[in-house]
């Protein structure tokens, strides 16, 4: 079985194995306090081209999510988000568990606009009963979306100004981060990103890490105190340096870059076969992610041979299925899924 079902199915990049070994036997300090944590820290810091920005490395994307907004909101806040977003489709409510409430906003492609932000701060604090509704204070989008859309600078820089104007902080969940950057039309850069959001994180569980997500917060109104917060959400690793070395070793020579850049290469041809075949998509994605549009009978026929996830019904007999690449996504597999699409 060929698994194009997610962008974690595999390990972890060979070059972050063979450096987890070589420094196996370190003796370092424990909570993200040793050598390789730093340097990972001056790393992203230089790619981001934000030196005064504190980088923390959690444990896992739920994790991140939930601590992240749990942070920057008091007990009576809580986060805008597109209705499809992670937080609010896949984490089983994890940040409903930490007492605030997700306030889901249609949308068609996954991305919210700086439009329904203003509306919707707008609404609240327009209407006489607001004291008595969660109040919105905090924006959270992902790049790419969960439907593998992504944000262009002109969207970014009209929702940060919404944000800003409203004062309320802006949150890029970037579990997907790399593949967003390398996506095809992509205008967006490390820095711009740094500069336009508030908190943000480079996901390394998607893009080549055994696991790991590194925190990026700019605003200086959400540093404080923020490793008390990690910890009381069990997303602080106590052998710490694991998570370091993952993202130093990514990061000091463009490693995470070169992967993201062969997954989107992967898809593209995914794209293309099923476009060539005249197959419709859910939606136009330039990622790692692509939803060709199949009748049950295609599923069935495809199913033998290789692993998808089932994204949702279209019509009575037709269902918009996900193929996910990764940074370790064979050319041959993708190879053969080609040769094995049938007709439309």
């Amino acid at each position: 079985m060929i698994r194009f079902e997610c962008d974690y199915a595999e390990g972890a990049h060979p070059e972050i194995i063979k450096r987890l070994t070589d420094t196996n036997l370190e003796q370092t300090s424990g909570y993200g306090e040793d050598g390789h944590c730093a340097n990972a820290r001056r790393l992203i810091r230089l790619a981001c081209d934000a030196k005064n920005a504190d980088v923390h490395f959690l444990v896992g994307g739920t994790q991140t999510n939930m601590t992240v907004i749990a942070a920057a909101l008091r007990p009576h806040q809580g986060v805008i988000a597109a209705e499809t977003g992670h937080i609010n489709v896949h984490e089983t409510g994890a940040v409903e568990a930490t007492g605030h409430k997700v306030i889901a906003l249609p949308t068609k492609d996954g991305k919210l606009t700086a439009e329904q932000i203003a509306q919707t701060v707008r609404a609240h604090h327009n209407d006489p009963n607001h004291e008595h509704i969660v109040q919105p204070a905090m924006v959270y989008i992902s790049n790419p979306t969960e439907t593998g859309t992504i944000y262009y600078k002109s969207e970014l820089e009209a929702i940060s100004a919404v944000c800003r104007e409203a004062a309320i902080p802006l949150f890029l969940d970037g579990a997907r981060l790399g593949y967003g950057l390398a996506a095809e039309g992509n205008d967006l850069t490390l820095k711009d990103i740094a500069t336009l959001c508030d908190v943000f994180y480079i996901g390394g569980t998607k893009v080549g890490a055994l696991f790991g997500e590194a925190v990026v917060i700019t605003n200086d109104a959400l540093k404080r105190d923020f490793r008390y917060l990690m910890k009381q959400r069990g997303a602080m690793l106590a052998k710490g340096r694991l998570l370091g070395i993952q993202f130093e070793t990514l990061f000091e020579d463009g490693l995470y870059f070169r992967i993201s850049q062969h997954a989107i290469d992967m898809a593209v041809l995914i794209r293309d076969a099923f476009r060539a075949k005249s197959y419709s998509f859910l939606c136009e994605s330039p990622t790692n992610q692509q939803f060709p549009i199949l009748t049950q009978q295609q599923i069935d026929a495809l199913k033998q041979d290789f692993a998808f996830e089932i994204w949702t019904q279209t019509s009575e007999n037709t269902f918009a299925v996900r193929f996910c690449t990764s940074w370790a996504t064979r050319k041959e597999d993708v190879e053969n899924v080609i040769n094995a699409i049938p007709a439309a």
